[in-house]
């Protein structure tokens, strides 16, 4: 992505626990450290979201997933290697220390996002960052950085520059079944049992 994204200063910012905004390969995105329980508080008030639903992670790769993962089923290395980079959520069994607010039914939903800044910057980051669409609770999503700050003010550590191509959200397969099953239906189209 650009060079002129000064993507240390966000990963401080994210280190520090701060949440931004943040172009993802679909739309814009509201990330935070996804291991820093008050980092991912901080997004659920911030989007007035219900408790019980649970927010994705964007990881920076295959092996990433580990951290957040009890285990990795194969299924999700076949589906990580046709689909990721990309708009692809998996749901995975959650490992023990991830918050809960990230968990639902024993699972997590992680994918390594396309190329967008937000691919930039999970990279830089190293780790787990929140995944979920940088709007209010049952709002429709936020177009760019200019309507982020419009909507969630100085509540945000940052808004990172660049403009999501926008379109369907990402799709999300459940793959504790044989085979995997979709859950929502989205930006990739994916052939059950692939």
């Amino acid at each position: 992505m650009s060079t002129a994204v000064d993507y240390p200063r966000y990963v401080a910012l994210l280190r520090s626990g701060g949440v931004l905004a943040c172009p993802t390969e679909t739309l814009m995105g509201l990330l935070a450290d996804a291991l820093d329980v008050e980092a991912v508080e901080r997004v659920r008030t911030l989007k007035r979201r219900p408790e019980g639903m649970p927010i994705a992670l964007l990881v920076p790769d295959l092996d990433a997933v580990a951290k957040v993962a009890s285990h990795i089923p194969e299924a999700v290395r076949q589906l990580a290697r046709r689909h990721w980079p990309g708009p692809l959520t998996i749901l995975v069994p959650a490992a023990a220390h991830v918050p809960a607010l990230l968990v639902r039914d024993g699972c997590v939903g992680v994918r390594v996002p396309g190329a967008s800044p937000a691919l930039e910057l999970v990279r830089a980051f190293g780790g787990p960052l929140t995944a979920t669409s940088a709007n209010l609770s049952s709002e429709p999503p936020v177009r760019d950085a200019d309507e982020a700050r419009a909507v969630f003010g100085t509540a945000l550590a940052g808004v990172v520059p660049g403009v999501p191509p926008g379109g369907e959200p990402s799709t999300i397969v459940d793959v504790r079944c044989e085979p995997p099953r979709i859950v929502r239906a989205g930006a990739v189209t994916i052939e059950l049992g692939e």
